[in-house]
């Protein structure tokens, strides 16, 4: 019998009493419900809901069977995407690969890199220089295939790998992510005669990982897709529509960070004490950010890597001001094991530790860092996954976007648009001299 994650609120409660908090409790039923009965803002956009029992084997297989092709035929595969369109797979990917992946020589699986994600010419140009000489793949996943970031890197890639395998493998290696019937990349892909897999109109990217968005890359990392999809299923399970509140850890974890906002608590920190997590934090204020940064509300989405900026960022939150919270993502079980030797001079001072493992360690440093936190002012909400395997990074995923969905209906606005991201797209198109920008051109030029 697997464990599952869990959540303990224990060391934020506190901070703002039972009855802030059963203000929002009691209302959490009636946003999960409305999630379910799709009579909330932005239901066009609720795919995700149901989708970890909804995927078929069939599904399954058929991102598997991709997946192979590009593993047993490449070294790298380049995941071209920007937003939830990469960072959930690399979220999982990064969580569940070596350290030190890039060095690993006898490999099983292709390295996975990323491209269309950000505009940096030297990223571009060193990446193709990686490739020059080098059996590559393409996933490119975007529903229009016309955002600058993707498209850019898609148009350099295809052309480079073309030249380098010829136009007729390089069909065979490039695999597109995008809609079903419309747009750019769909057009491209079927004239080309691409493997294609289909984002659904009613899946916006950041709730995108569960679809073949995050599973094809995953699969093709090695990693167990079916496992995942399993501990996503399970939180579906968990959360659904009509469990009580005092079962539900999403509508808790919801309830608990609107009371802490309501109380003047402005900005969440996403805490790791395991370097491996640090993309999962990327994805997560990639979730929250433009899920709940609307109408001017939501809370900030930031995220610290612990140990590590306990040595930089720990002073700010033990001492700064007093407008945060933190959740903390704690792993119970190390796939590993590493002990402290004695040394006979102990010039380090260390040999109290020795024999004992470097994990016990870690974990007395996020004991201890979590109660000087909560004793300096901040509240610690904290989840507790039993190990770092593709089943409960599931849980994780299903259980952070359902209670995001709960969160940002007990805001009041709608969790699944970003009408916001449009902004600097319509200044860089007229800077740019875009054609059908000719106005928004001349206007920019005045400001400037």
């Amino acid at each position: 019998m697997r464990k599952d994650i869990s959540l303990d609120l224990s060391k934020a409660a506190g901070f703002v009493g039972d009855e802030a908090i059963k203000r929002y409790a009691d209302k959490t039923a009636e946003c999960n419900a409305a999630l379910h009965n799709g009579s909330g803002k932005g239901s066009d956009f609720l795919g995700w809901l149901n989708l970890p029992k909804e995927i078929t084997e069939g599904q399954l297989s058929e991102i598997e069977e991709s997946a192979s092709v590009l593993r047993e035929s490449c070294e790298a595969v380049v995941v071209i995407g920007i937003g939830g369109s990469y960072l959930g797979a690399k979220a999982v990917i990064e969580a569940l690969s070596s350290s030190f992946d890039w060095l690993v020589r006898e490999r099983k699986s292709p390295v996975v890199l990323y491209a269309g994600q950000n505009i940096g010419e030297d990223y571009i140009y060193e990446l193709q220089e990686l490739l020059k000489g080098r059996k590559f793949g393409i996933i490119s996943i975007s529903k229009s295939g016309t955002t600058t970031e993707p498209a850019l890197a898609f148009r350099l890639l295809k052309t480079q790998l073309e030249e380098q395998q010829g136009v007729e493998e390089a069909r065979r290696l490039i695999v597109c992510v995008t809609d079903k019937r419309r747009g750019a990349l769909r057009t491209l892909a079927t004239q080309e005669g691409y493997k294609t897999f289909v984002i659904e109109d009613n899946v916006g990217g950041r709730y995108s990982v569960l679809t073949p968005v995050g599973l094809l890359p995953i699969a093709v990392a090695g990693f167990d897709i079916r496992a995942l999809v399993e501990g996503a299923a399970r939180m579906q399970e968990r959360c659904a529509d009509g469990v009580t509140y005092e079962d539900n850890m999403a509508a808790q974890y919801a309830a608990v960070r609107n009371a802490l906002y309501a109380s003047g608590k402005k900005t969440e920190i996403l805490v790791n004490f395991h370097p491996k997590l640090h993309y999962v934090s990327e994805w997560w204020k990639q979730l929250y950010g433009e899920s709940e940064g609307k109408e001017h509300k939501g809370i900030f989405p930031a995220s610290v890597d612990f140990t590590t900026d306990l040595h930089s960022m720990g002073q700010w939150i033990q001492e700064g001001e007093r407008t945060i919270f933190e959740t903390v993502i704690s792993v119970e079980k190390m796939r590993h094991e590493v002990r402290i030797p004695a040394n006979e001079a102990n010039l380090d001072g260390l040999n109290f530790l020795s024999g004992r493992r470097v994990d016990e360690v870690n974990k007395m440093a996020e004991l201890g860092t979590m109660l000087a936190h909560v004793d300096g002012g901040v509240p610690n909400i904290k989840i507790t996954m039993p190990e770092l395997d593709e089943y409960c990074l599931g849980e994780l995923i299903y259980f952070f976007e359902k209670a995001c969905g709960i969160s940002g209906y007990l805001l009041g606005i709608n969790p699944f648009d970003q009408p916001g991201v449009e902004a600097y797209k319509k200044n860089m198109f007229a800077l740019l001299g875009k054609p059908g920008y000719e106005k928004e051109t001349e206007e920019i030029k005045k400001r400037l």
